[in-house]
């Protein structure tokens, strides 16, 4: 029997953000517990998307909204939400 533990999945697991600051210009500066800060740039991704319920965030007032609940942003009760270890690489799918 071969028992073996994949430790990249847990630090993936454990990697949650400590703060976030909006810039402006839909970029976020957010800070993770291991100290990393990646600027992200959430412009193309709301630009590039058809669905209404995204392309409303493209209102600047309303992008800027967002908290950090259990270590992720969050925008309006889950209506808007990233992967942790995407925001983590600086980027987001389009």
């Amino acid at each position: 029997m071969r028992i073996s533990e994949d430790y990249n999945q847990q630090e993936i697991q454990s990697i949650m953000i400590d703060t976030a600051k909006y810039i402006g210009d839909y970029a976020v500066r957010i800070q993770f517990n291991d100290g990393t800060e990646r600027l992200v740039d959430f412009k193309p991704f709301l630009s590039k998307s058809q669905h209404s319920s995204i392309k409303k965030y493209l209102d600047e007032k309303l992008f800027s909204k967002y908290q950090i609940i259990d270590g992720n942003l969050n925008w309006n009760d889950y209506d808007l939400i990233f992967p942790v270890w995407n925001l983590y690489n600086g980027k987001i799918e389009t």
